[in-house]
């Protein structure tokens, strides 16, 4: 979905979360709506009040959202149609006259605590942390003197006119978080040549080998995985439904035929987008590369050959 506009986005709110920011990157047009959860978020986009929804999906330090990755499995499909990409700048802030050492109780996203839990353990020992919805609320908490400070991003502090106590408090000063674009089922977008594919594969689990056959279908086809994540199927323990990222498009041969032994091998397949890969600094910047014999040419020679021995006509 390229940016228009007149596209109506929503985004996890409130305003001045990491997720406002990375929308500002996919569209500058005032207007975008903040939402108070993930889920609210996506079902805006299926009840059709939004065109497309900006959520997180991962971090490079807490790992997946899990809430993100069951919500697009939950209900009618949904796909990605972009990745945005942005680093994870995390400050401590507080009311005007709250110093660091009267800071008892903090207010935090599950993810951004996870990220400074070191820097909390050091500097605020005798805090509790408080689990809110997003970066956003954290910050209106510690205004509204619900809690004492709040882990936000700078433009959250900022918003609510707080004070910052410290600044760049994570762990992992190097930590990014992805966000994905997510619109109703469409045509994807077209390959650029360095893409994602998004997968949710549900193995049968009373079939030996069943999730070696997953990867088989992908590693013979050449397709790299570059993120492999198991989550809960809801339908009792040990049952797994697992999100894929291959690198590559579903418009390209050798993909295409990945999937379609995907489809054969699986007792279910869930296509979650191909889209454009999203490049920044400090991120892995080599140019794809797809060995011989496993280019779109390569396999339409290959069925033309088919098609000439099932014609009598072999080379």
């Amino acid at each position: 979905m390229p940016a228009n506009p007149a596209t109506r986005y929503v985004y996890l709110g409130p305003e001045g979360t990491f997720s406002e920011q990375a929308l500002r990157l996919v569209s500058d047009a005032p207007g975008h709506r903040p939402v108070r959860s993930v889920p609210e978020a996506l079902e805006a986009v299926r009840a059709g009040t939004a065109d497309a929804a900006l959520v997180p999906l991962e971090n490079s330090v807490g790992g997946a959202v899990g809430v993100t990755l069951d919500e697009m499995i939950d209900g009618d499909p949904l796909m990605i149609v972009r990745e945005v990409v942005i680093p994870v700048d995390f400050v401590l802030a507080a009311r005007p006259g709250i110093d660091l050492a009267a800071v008892r109780s903090v207010a935090a996203h599950p993810q951004a605590s996870t990220q400074c839990r070191g820097w909390l353990r050091r500097h605020v020992p005798e805090a509790v942390v408080i689990d809110v919805l997003s970066n956003g609320a954290a910050a209106q908490a510690a205004a509204k003197g619900e809690q004492d400070a709040a882990i936000c991003a700078p433009i959250g502090a900022d918003g609510q006119s707080l004070v910052r106590l410290a600044e760049r408090i994570a762990d992992h000063p190097d930590a990014v978080t992805r966000f994905v674009l997510v619109s109703r089922p469409g045509p994807p977008p077209a390959p650029t040549g360095d893409d994602v594919t998004s997968l949710a594969v549900y193995i049968s689990h009373d079939r030996v080998g069943a999730l070696l056959s997953v990867l088989t279908e992908l590693a013979v086809r050449g397709v790299n995985l570059s993120r492999i994540e198991s989550r809960p199927s809801g339908e009792g323990l040990g049952r797994y439904v697992f999100f894929l990222d291959c690198a590559g498009h579903v418009g390209e041969a050798r993909l295409g035929e990945a999937l379609q032994g995907l489809r054969r091998v699986c007792a279910d397949l869930r296509f979650l987008g191909s889209y454009p890969r999203h490049r920044w600094a400090g991120g892995d910047d080599t140019e794809p590369v797809v060995a011989p014999g496993l280019t779109d040419a390569d396999y339409a020679e290959a069925a033309r050959w088919l098609a000439g021995l099932r014609a009598g006509r072999p080379d």
